[in-house]
Protein backbone atom coordinates (compact mmCIF):
# COMPACT_ATOMS: atom_id res chain seq x y z
CA UNK A 1 0.00 0.00 0.00
CA UNK A 2 3.32 2.33 1.14
CA UNK A 3 4.43 1.72 -2.40
CA UNK A 4 0.99 2.38 -4.36
CA UNK A 5 0.81 5.40 -2.69
CA UNK A 6 4.07 6.18 -3.26
CA UNK A 7 2.95 5.72 -7.06
CA UNK A 8 0.07 7.94 -6.50
CA UNK A 9 1.86 10.78 -5.41
CA UNK A 10 4.40 10.19 -8.37
CA UNK A 11 1.38 10.31 -10.52
CA UNK A 12 0.31 13.74 -9.19
CA UNK A 13 3.22 15.14 -9.19
CA UNK A 14 3.72 14.42 -12.84
CA UNK A 15 0.29 16.01 -13.75
CA UNK A 16 0.88 19.30 -11.61
CA UNK A 17 4.62 19.66 -13.64
CA UNK A 18 2.87 19.71 -16.84
CA UNK A 19 0.09 21.68 -16.13
CA UNK A 20 2.44 23.89 -14.42
CA UNK A 21 4.61 24.00 -17.62
CA UNK A 22 1.19 24.90 -19.24
CA UNK A 23 0.24 27.78 -17.44
CA UNK A 24 3.80 29.72 -16.83
CA UNK A 25 4.64 29.22 -20.99
CA UNK A 26 0.99 30.26 -21.49
CA UNK A 27 1.82 33.33 -19.38
CA UNK A 28 4.83 34.31 -21.31
CA UNK A 29 3.04 34.27 -24.57
CA UNK A 30 0.54 36.07 -23.43
CA UNK A 31 3.37 39.16 -22.11
CA UNK A 32 5.49 38.17 -25.44
CA UNK A 33 8.20 36.88 -23.76
CA UNK A 34 8.15 33.58 -25.79
CA UNK A 35 9.93 33.57 -29.22
CA UNK A 36 8.25 32.44 -32.31
CA UNK A 37 10.67 30.02 -32.79
CA UNK A 38 9.65 28.26 -29.29
CA UNK A 39 6.38 29.56 -29.86
CA UNK A 40 5.87 27.14 -33.96
CA UNK A 41 7.15 24.53 -31.93
CA UNK A 42 4.76 24.03 -29.18
CA UNK A 43 2.35 22.10 -30.70
CA UNK A 44 4.91 19.79 -32.20
CA UNK A 45 6.17 19.05 -28.54
CA UNK A 46 2.90 18.19 -27.07
CA UNK A 47 2.30 15.80 -29.63
CA UNK A 48 5.91 13.96 -29.93
CA UNK A 49 5.66 13.79 -26.13
CA UNK A 50 2.37 12.15 -26.16
CA UNK A 51 4.09 9.61 -29.66
CA UNK A 52 7.16 9.31 -26.97
CA UNK A 53 4.56 8.19 -23.83
CA UNK A 54 2.60 5.91 -25.91
CA UNK A 55 5.44 4.27 -27.49
CA UNK A 56 6.73 3.79 -23.84
CA UNK A 57 4.17 2.08 -22.92
CA UNK A 58 5.40 -0.85 -25.20
CA UNK A 59 8.53 -0.63 -24.87
CA UNK A 60 8.90 0.40 -21.38
CA UNK A 61 6.05 -1.19 -19.71
CA UNK A 62 4.87 -4.38 -22.36
CA UNK A 63 8.58 -5.03 -23.04
CA UNK A 64 8.05 -5.43 -26.95
CA UNK A 65 10.40 -3.54 -29.31
CA UNK A 66 8.64 -2.02 -31.86
CA UNK A 67 9.84 0.31 -34.67
CA UNK A 68 7.19 1.22 -36.88
CA UNK A 69 5.37 3.81 -34.36
CA UNK A 70 5.03 5.90 -36.93
CA UNK A 71 2.89 4.15 -38.84
CA UNK A 72 -0.15 4.57 -36.30
CA UNK A 73 0.87 7.99 -36.16
CA UNK A 74 0.51 8.54 -40.01
CA UNK A 75 -2.76 6.61 -39.96
CA UNK A 76 -4.22 9.04 -37.54
CA UNK A 77 -2.80 12.16 -39.59
CA UNK A 78 -4.44 11.29 -42.44
CA UNK A 79 -7.63 10.01 -41.20
CA UNK A 80 -7.43 13.35 -38.90
CA UNK A 81 -7.43 15.66 -41.87
CA UNK A 82 -10.10 13.39 -44.23
CA UNK A 83 -12.44 13.97 -40.86
CA UNK A 84 -11.69 17.59 -40.40
CA UNK A 85 -11.82 18.67 -43.68
CA UNK A 86 -14.92 16.58 -44.35
CA UNK A 87 -16.91 17.99 -41.41
CA UNK A 88 -15.53 21.81 -41.72
CA UNK A 89 -19.21 22.56 -43.14
CA UNK A 90 -20.98 20.54 -40.69
CA UNK A 91 -19.11 21.80 -37.75
CA UNK A 92 -18.33 24.93 -37.86
CA UNK A 93 -16.54 25.17 -34.22
CA UNK A 94 -13.54 24.82 -34.33
CA UNK A 95 -12.16 23.08 -31.16
CA UNK A 96 -15.07 20.91 -31.49
CA UNK A 97 -14.01 19.65 -35.25
CA UNK A 98 -10.29 19.20 -33.49
CA UNK A 99 -11.72 16.99 -30.88
CA UNK A 100 -13.84 14.95 -33.44
CA UNK A 101 -10.86 14.32 -35.53
CA UNK A 102 -9.04 13.25 -32.99
CA UNK A 103 -11.65 10.90 -31.70
CA UNK A 104 -11.63 9.71 -34.97
CA UNK A 105 -7.86 9.32 -35.69
CA UNK A 106 -7.75 7.73 -32.65
CA UNK A 107 -10.57 4.89 -33.33
CA UNK A 108 -8.24 4.51 -36.99
CA UNK A 109 -4.90 3.67 -35.53
CA UNK A 110 -6.56 1.44 -33.10
CA UNK A 111 -8.48 -0.54 -35.53
CA UNK A 112 -4.57 -0.44 -37.45
CA UNK A 113 -3.26 -1.52 -33.90
CA UNK A 114 -5.98 -4.80 -34.28
CA UNK A 115 -5.47 -6.01 -37.41
CA UNK A 116 -1.57 -5.47 -37.33
CA UNK A 117 -1.21 -6.97 -33.13
CA UNK A 118 -3.26 -10.29 -33.71
CA UNK A 119 -0.59 -11.89 -36.05
CA UNK A 120 2.91 -9.29 -35.24
CA UNK A 121 2.48 -9.99 -31.42
CA UNK A 122 2.81 -13.60 -31.59
CA UNK A 123 6.53 -12.48 -32.51
CA UNK A 124 9.06 -11.45 -30.07
CA UNK A 125 12.76 -9.54 -30.04
CA UNK A 126 14.21 -8.81 -33.37
CA UNK A 127 11.46 -10.49 -35.24
CA UNK A 128 8.75 -8.30 -33.73
CA UNK A 129 10.86 -5.15 -34.42
CA UNK A 130 11.76 -5.72 -38.32
CA UNK A 131 7.62 -7.01 -39.11
CA UNK A 132 6.66 -3.34 -37.43
CA UNK A 133 9.56 -1.71 -39.22
CA UNK A 134 7.78 -3.73 -41.87
CA UNK A 135 4.43 -2.00 -41.33
CA UNK A 136 5.73 1.36 -41.02
CA UNK A 137 6.90 1.45 -44.34
CA UNK A 138 3.98 -0.03 -45.83
CA UNK A 139 1.51 2.26 -44.11
CA UNK A 140 3.53 5.02 -46.01
CA UNK A 141 3.39 3.25 -49.37
CA UNK A 142 -0.27 3.22 -48.94
CA UNK A 143 -0.79 7.12 -48.50
CA UNK A 144 1.59 7.60 -50.90
CA UNK A 145 -0.44 5.95 -53.24
CA UNK A 146 -3.90 7.01 -52.19
CA UNK A 147 -6.27 9.54 -52.93
CA UNK A 148 -9.04 10.44 -51.82
CA UNK A 149 -11.79 13.29 -52.40
CA UNK A 150 -14.99 14.97 -51.41
CA UNK A 151 -18.02 16.20 -52.90
CA UNK A 152 -21.70 16.68 -52.34
CA UNK A 153 -22.11 12.88 -52.66
CA UNK A 154 -19.72 12.20 -49.71
CA UNK A 155 -16.00 10.86 -49.35
CA UNK A 156 -14.66 9.17 -53.10
CA UNK A 157 -11.44 6.93 -53.02
CA UNK A 158 -8.91 5.40 -55.56
CA UNK A 159 -5.26 4.00 -55.58
CA UNK A 160 -2.54 3.40 -57.75
CA UNK A 161 -3.84 6.03 -60.06
CA UNK A 162 -4.29 9.52 -59.92
CA UNK A 163 -6.72 12.34 -58.66
CA UNK A 164 -8.51 12.50 -61.68
CA UNK A 165 -10.28 8.74 -61.34
CA UNK A 166 -11.72 10.46 -58.41
CA UNK A 167 -14.78 11.52 -60.54
CA UNK A 168 -15.74 14.17 -58.38
CA UNK A 169 -18.28 16.74 -59.13
CA UNK A 170 -17.49 20.62 -59.96
CA UNK A 171 -16.72 22.49 -56.60
CA UNK A 172 -15.72 18.68 -55.18
CA UNK A 173 -11.96 19.08 -53.23
CA UNK A 174 -9.18 16.38 -53.56
CA UNK A 175 -8.22 15.90 -49.57
CA UNK A 176 -5.65 13.25 -49.92
CA UNK A 177 -3.75 13.87 -53.32
CA UNK A 178 -1.03 10.65 -53.38
CA UNK A 179 2.87 11.48 -52.88
CA UNK A 180 1.88 15.24 -52.96
CA UNK A 181 -0.39 14.68 -49.48
CA UNK A 182 -3.09 17.34 -48.12
CA UNK A 183 -2.58 20.71 -48.94
CA UNK A 184 -4.31 23.86 -47.49
CA UNK A 185 -5.00 22.60 -43.89
CA UNK A 186 -6.60 24.56 -41.93
CA UNK A 187 -4.41 25.04 -38.74
CA UNK A 188 -6.63 24.31 -36.08
CA UNK A 189 -3.81 22.32 -33.22
CA UNK A 190 -3.38 24.79 -30.90
CA UNK A 191 -1.40 24.44 -27.75
CA UNK A 192 -4.15 24.15 -25.11
CA UNK A 193 -5.53 21.08 -27.31
CA UNK A 194 -1.87 19.62 -26.87
CA UNK A 195 -2.07 19.90 -23.60
CA UNK A 196 -5.39 18.75 -22.91
CA UNK A 197 -4.84 15.43 -24.76
CA UNK A 198 -1.54 15.25 -23.36
CA UNK A 199 -3.08 14.98 -19.59
CA UNK A 200 -5.54 12.87 -21.12
CA UNK A 201 -2.53 10.47 -22.70
CA UNK A 202 -1.12 10.57 -19.04
CA UNK A 203 -4.19 9.77 -17.10
CA UNK A 204 -4.84 6.66 -19.81
CA UNK A 205 -1.51 5.17 -19.47
CA UNK A 206 -1.00 5.52 -15.79
CA UNK A 207 -4.36 4.40 -14.85
CA UNK A 208 -3.50 1.06 -16.99
CA UNK A 209 -0.21 0.87 -15.54
CA UNK A 210 -1.66 0.62 -12.20
CA UNK A 211 -4.69 -1.14 -13.00
CA UNK A 212 -4.86 -5.08 -12.48
CA UNK A 213 -4.54 -5.53 -16.41
CA UNK A 214 -1.64 -3.27 -15.80
CA UNK A 215 0.60 -6.03 -13.27
CA UNK A 216 -0.65 -8.20 -15.82
CA UNK A 217 1.26 -6.87 -18.84
CA UNK A 218 4.42 -6.10 -16.66
CA UNK A 219 4.18 -9.96 -14.97
CA UNK A 220 4.54 -10.78 -19.18
CA UNK A 221 7.30 -8.20 -19.69
CA UNK A 222 9.17 -10.16 -16.70
CA UNK A 223 8.70 -13.36 -17.21
CA UNK A 224 5.83 -14.57 -20.28
CA UNK A 225 6.49 -18.38 -19.11
CA UNK A 226 5.40 -17.68 -15.57
CA UNK A 227 2.89 -15.04 -16.32
CA UNK A 228 1.21 -17.71 -18.73
CA UNK A 229 1.65 -20.50 -16.14
CA UNK A 230 -0.61 -18.55 -13.28
CA UNK A 231 -3.46 -18.18 -15.90
CA UNK A 232 -2.58 -14.67 -17.46
CA UNK A 233 -4.09 -14.27 -21.50
CA UNK A 234 -0.97 -13.24 -23.03
CA UNK A 235 -1.98 -12.46 -26.21
CA UNK A 236 -5.32 -10.42 -24.68
CA UNK A 237 -2.91 -8.66 -22.43
CA UNK A 238 -0.21 -8.05 -25.19
CA UNK A 239 -2.73 -6.46 -27.25
CA UNK A 240 -4.55 -4.36 -25.06
CA UNK A 241 -1.12 -2.16 -24.15
CA UNK A 242 -0.40 -2.39 -28.11
CA UNK A 243 -3.66 -1.11 -29.03
CA UNK A 244 -3.92 1.70 -26.47
CA UNK A 245 -0.39 2.84 -27.40
CA UNK A 246 -1.69 2.62 -30.95
CA UNK A 247 -4.70 4.86 -30.47
CA UNK A 248 -2.77 7.51 -28.43
CA UNK A 249 0.24 7.79 -31.50
CA UNK A 250 -2.87 8.11 -34.01
CA UNK A 251 -4.70 10.69 -31.83
CA UNK A 252 -1.22 12.86 -31.23
CA UNK A 253 -1.00 12.38 -35.21
CA UNK A 254 -4.20 14.19 -35.75
CA UNK A 255 -2.88 17.41 -33.45
CA UNK A 256 0.69 17.31 -35.37
CA UNK A 257 -1.12 17.42 -38.89
CA UNK A 258 -3.94 19.91 -38.18
CA UNK A 259 -0.73 22.01 -36.91
CA UNK A 260 0.65 22.41 -40.79
CA UNK A 261 -0.64 23.96 -44.37
CA UNK A 262 0.53 20.91 -45.75
CA UNK A 263 1.39 17.16 -44.80
CA UNK A 264 2.87 14.32 -47.04
CA UNK A 265 3.63 10.24 -45.80
CA UNK A 266 6.94 11.05 -45.59
CA UNK A 267 7.27 12.82 -42.73
CA UNK A 268 5.99 9.92 -41.25
CA UNK A 269 9.13 7.51 -42.06
CA UNK A 270 11.67 5.23 -40.37
CA UNK A 271 13.36 8.71 -39.35
CA UNK A 272 10.39 9.36 -37.53
CA UNK A 273 9.96 6.06 -35.40
CA UNK A 274 13.22 6.08 -34.18
CA UNK A 275 13.10 10.00 -33.51
CA UNK A 276 10.21 8.85 -31.15
CA UNK A 277 12.15 5.66 -30.24
CA UNK A 278 15.14 8.32 -28.59
CA UNK A 279 12.74 10.06 -26.74
CA UNK A 280 11.71 6.88 -24.88
CA UNK A 281 15.45 5.33 -24.66
CA UNK A 282 16.85 8.96 -23.28
CA UNK A 283 14.00 9.40 -21.15
CA UNK A 284 14.06 6.26 -19.57
CA UNK A 285 12.01 3.14 -19.99
CA UNK A 286 8.59 3.15 -18.22
CA UNK A 287 9.72 6.51 -17.15
CA UNK A 288 6.74 9.14 -18.53
CA UNK A 289 7.58 12.54 -16.89
CA UNK A 290 11.25 11.33 -18.53
CA UNK A 291 9.82 11.43 -22.14
CA UNK A 292 7.78 14.13 -22.30
CA UNK A 293 11.57 16.10 -21.11
CA UNK A 294 13.48 14.20 -23.48
CA UNK A 295 10.58 15.03 -26.58
CA UNK A 296 10.28 18.84 -25.52
CA UNK A 297 14.20 18.99 -25.41
CA UNK A 298 15.07 17.15 -28.56
CA UNK A 299 12.14 18.66 -30.30
CA UNK A 300 13.59 22.54 -29.59
CA UNK A 301 17.99 21.78 -29.52
CA UNK A 302 18.02 21.13 -33.27
CA UNK A 303 15.87 24.81 -34.15
CA UNK A 304 18.10 26.25 -31.33
CA UNK A 305 21.41 24.87 -33.26
CA UNK A 306 20.34 26.21 -36.43
CA UNK A 307 22.79 29.16 -36.54
CA UNK A 308 25.74 26.91 -35.34
CA UNK A 309 26.03 25.04 -38.76
CA UNK A 310 29.11 23.66 -37.94
CA UNK A 311 28.85 22.65 -34.69
CA UNK A 312 25.14 21.37 -34.83
CA UNK A 313 25.67 17.88 -34.92
CA UNK A 314 28.57 18.20 -32.08
CA UNK A 315 26.74 19.70 -29.38
CA UNK A 316 23.50 17.22 -30.19
CA UNK A 317 25.06 14.24 -29.82
CA UNK A 318 26.55 15.62 -26.52
CA UNK A 319 23.11 16.32 -25.41
CA UNK A 320 22.15 13.30 -26.15
CA UNK A 321 24.86 11.67 -23.87
CA UNK A 322 24.52 14.18 -21.35
CA UNK A 323 20.62 12.90 -20.87
CA UNK A 324 20.98 9.69 -20.83
CA UNK A 325 23.81 9.79 -18.33
CA UNK A 326 21.31 12.17 -16.62
CA UNK A 327 17.86 10.33 -16.38
CA UNK A 328 19.52 7.12 -15.32
CA UNK A 329 21.14 8.44 -12.51
CA UNK A 330 20.21 7.79 -8.77
CA UNK A 331 19.90 10.95 -7.88
CA UNK A 332 17.60 11.87 -10.32
CA UNK A 333 15.77 8.44 -9.75
CA UNK A 334 14.87 9.63 -6.23
CA UNK A 335 13.13 12.67 -7.39
CA UNK A 336 9.40 11.49 -6.35
CA UNK A 337 7.55 12.50 -9.66
CA UNK A 338 9.96 10.86 -11.95
CA UNK A 339 7.91 7.19 -12.53
CA UNK A 340 10.26 4.76 -12.73
CA UNK A 341 10.10 1.19 -13.83
CA UNK A 342 11.88 -0.04 -10.85
CA UNK A 343 8.67 1.16 -8.69
CA UNK A 344 6.80 -0.52 -11.40
CA UNK A 345 7.92 -3.67 -10.19
CA UNK A 346 7.88 -3.13 -6.76
CA UNK A 347 3.66 -2.50 -7.44
CA UNK A 348 3.68 -5.96 -9.19
CA UNK A 349 5.54 -7.87 -6.41
CA UNK A 350 3.52 -5.79 -3.74
CA UNK A 351 0.07 -6.40 -5.58
CA UNK A 352 0.93 -9.59 -7.14
CA UNK A 353 0.38 -11.64 -10.25
CA UNK A 354 -2.89 -10.80 -12.22
CA UNK A 355 -4.78 -13.71 -13.61
CA UNK A 356 -7.57 -13.34 -16.19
Amino acid sequence: MKKLNKTTRSNTFTYLGVTLVFIVLEILGVTGHISSMLKGQLVPICAYAIMAISLNLTVGVLGELSLGHAGFMSVGAFSGLVAAMSLQSSIPSTPLRLAVSIAVAGLFAAIAGVLIGIPVLRLKGDYLAIVTLAFGEIIKGIFNNLYIGADSRGLHFSMLTDSNSLGLEDGGKIIINGPMGVSGIAKISTFAAGFVLLLITLFVVFNLVNSRAGRAIMAIRDNRIAAESVGINITKYKLMAFVTSAALAGMSGALFSMNYSTIVASKFDFNTSILILVFVVLGGLGNMWGSIIAAAVLTILPEALRGLANYRMLIYAIVLIVVMIATNSKLLQNIPFLHRKDDEKSNQAEGGGANE
